[in-house]
């Protein structure tokens, strides 16, 4: 048996993260302060265009969405590593009083993305700078819509993987606010769930309140099928492999005398594996449909979005991020994770393609008994723990075994 060679702790590394700390602080509230949503971000790719700017690498913007691609090649030959970082925003009012909050009415950088970008390009300066103990070549995915249309998926389409030769391996950070700052957390196989939307609408007829016979009242139709479906996601998905539907918005009506002829639900199916994926999706279609037809009304489920898939981490390549971390940080600050979480990324596109995987950065403020989590509108981040997400970058590229 072929023992695996364990990383060499790189101080240095670590060092010259700090020592650009300035420069990605500068760029994340530059973007935090300006958010833009979905998969067209000018503001933001000019940003990333305008830092990369002077470091010599060969530069690409896309051409279906606002993504920019930026390529280093080594001293010798390698092997080829993707790094990304998301861009996009959620549609949120910001509420964490910081001195570069939102000035985007109904946007903000809640999720950490605003940091994923900024330490990429800190990872870019480097990797630049330590080109001369580069083997093989970087590429550095800045990408759009990764809350909302599928960028992952775009850019893939437009050629990702195979314009600047195979890619070898893949590696992202994602910003986590309730674990401690500095901590790096991650595990082999599946690493998020999967995410499935639909909105349902339900179809009866309009009538008076007082006269509830003379119409067909699609209201307490939609809301059986809000506890059908749960009785569904608890009895028919198994409890080990297990899956979470979730109706967030149910809208119906407009006066409390009227009776409407339509009631909408918003619903996303999450879950751990593609066959309890599987399950879910045919168990939801048939509850619907079942509950609707047993009260004569008429239903269509409408997909929303771009369903994204089970984000699953290679095991060899989990491991490796794993024992890189150790090396940097030391193994008290790298956890393995027992179980998945129930979030979802379009990072899983890349991974069905690519032998790679996702960490999670601890970004917890310090003093901060209950912090907000992602997709808070009082989410914030320690920002020296990006110190850390810059030298792991830049060490999972550098290393070669």
């Amino acid at each position: 048996m072929v023992e695996r060679s364990e990383p060499t702790v790189d101080d240095a590394l670590l060092a010259d993260a700090r020592r650009v700390q300035p420069t990605v602080v500068e760029v994340r509230r530059r973007i935090h302060r300006h958010p833009e949503l979905g998969l067209e971000l000018p503001r933001t790719q000019a940003v990333v265009l305008e830092a990369l700017d002077g470091l010599g690498l060969d530069v690409s913007v896309g051409e279906q969405t606002t993504s920019v691609v930026a390529v280093l090649d080594g001293v010798r030959p390698g092997p080829t590593t993707l790094l990304r970082g998301d861009m996009d925003g959620l549609p949120l009012v910001e509420d964490t009083d910081l001195e570069f909050s939102s000035e985007v009415e109904g946007a903000m950088h809640a999720c950490g993305h605003d940091a994923h970008v900024a330490m990429l390009i800190g990872a870019a300066h480097l990797l630049v700078d330590r080109r001369h103990e580069l083997a093989g070549r970087v590429v550095l995915m800045f990408q759009p819509g990764e809350e909302w249309g599928g960028g992952a998926q775009v850019m893939l389409e437009e050629g990702l993987l195979e314009r600047h030769g195979a890619i070898d391996r893949a590696f992202a950070i994602h910003m986590a606010p309730m674990v401690p700052s500095g901590w790096i957390a991650t595990r082999g196989g599946t690493l998020m769930a999967s995410a499935d939307e639909f909105r349902i609408t339900v179809t009866g007829r309009g009538g008076h309140a007082s006269m509830p016979h003379d119409a067909l009242d699609p209201v307490p139709v939609a809301c059986e099928i809000v506890t059908a479906l749960q009785t569904m996601a608890t009895r028919r998905l198994p409890i080990f492999d297990p899956g979470v539907v979730t109706v967030g918005r149910i809208a119906a009506g407009t006066a409390a005398n009227v009776i409407p002829e339509t009631a909408e639900l918003d619903v996303t199916v999450r879950t751990v594996s593609e066959s309890t994926r599987l399950l879910a999706l045919e168990g939801l279609g048939q509850v619907v449909a079942g509950v609707a037809s047993a009260h004569g009304c008429e239903v269509r489920i409408d997909p929303m979005g771009v369903a994204y898939p089970v984000t699953i981490n290679d095991e060899g390549a989990a491991r490796r991020a794993v024992d890189i971390a150790k090396g940097l940080f030391g193994p008290e600050r790298v956890v393995v994770m027992p179980s998945p979480v129930m979030g979802a990324e379009d990072w899983s596109f890349i991974l069905q393609r690519v032998a790679g995987s996702m960490a999670f950065l601890g970004a917890s403020p310090p003093g901060v008994t209950e912090p907000a989590p992602n997709h808070s509108n009082r989410m914030v981040i320690d920002e020296p723990a990006m110190a850390t997400g810059v030298a792991l970058h830049a060490a999972m590229a550098l290393q070669t075994v």
